[in-house]
């Protein structure tokens, strides 16, 4: 036997009390202050927490960007020489 759901407010709850809802209201914050990714499993064992999540993340940061100007750099000597 399936059960019904009903659309009605519990008998605590006045709807004339609860005043009119405002859609939208919240999305500008949310936007511009939530960032929630959902890790893998596995990834989210080998970093439980969002501080090794992040130290992780930053470390992987600086590593980039040390070889991309490495990169640069041995792009410029190579074309100096030849």
């Amino acid at each position: 036997m399936k059960k019904t759901k009903t659309d009605e407010l519990r008998p605590e709850y006045r709807r004339e009390e609860l005043g009119r809802g405002v859609r939208g209201k919240y999305l500008e914050s949310y936007r511009s202050g939530t960032n929630l990714v959902l890790l893998s499993p596995d990834v989210a064992e080998a970093f439980p927490t969002e501080e090794e999540v992040n130290s992780a993340l930053r470390s992987l940061i600086r590593l980039a960007k040390r070889s991309v100007s490495a990169t640069k750099r041995s792009g410029r000597r190579a074309a100096e020489r030849g």
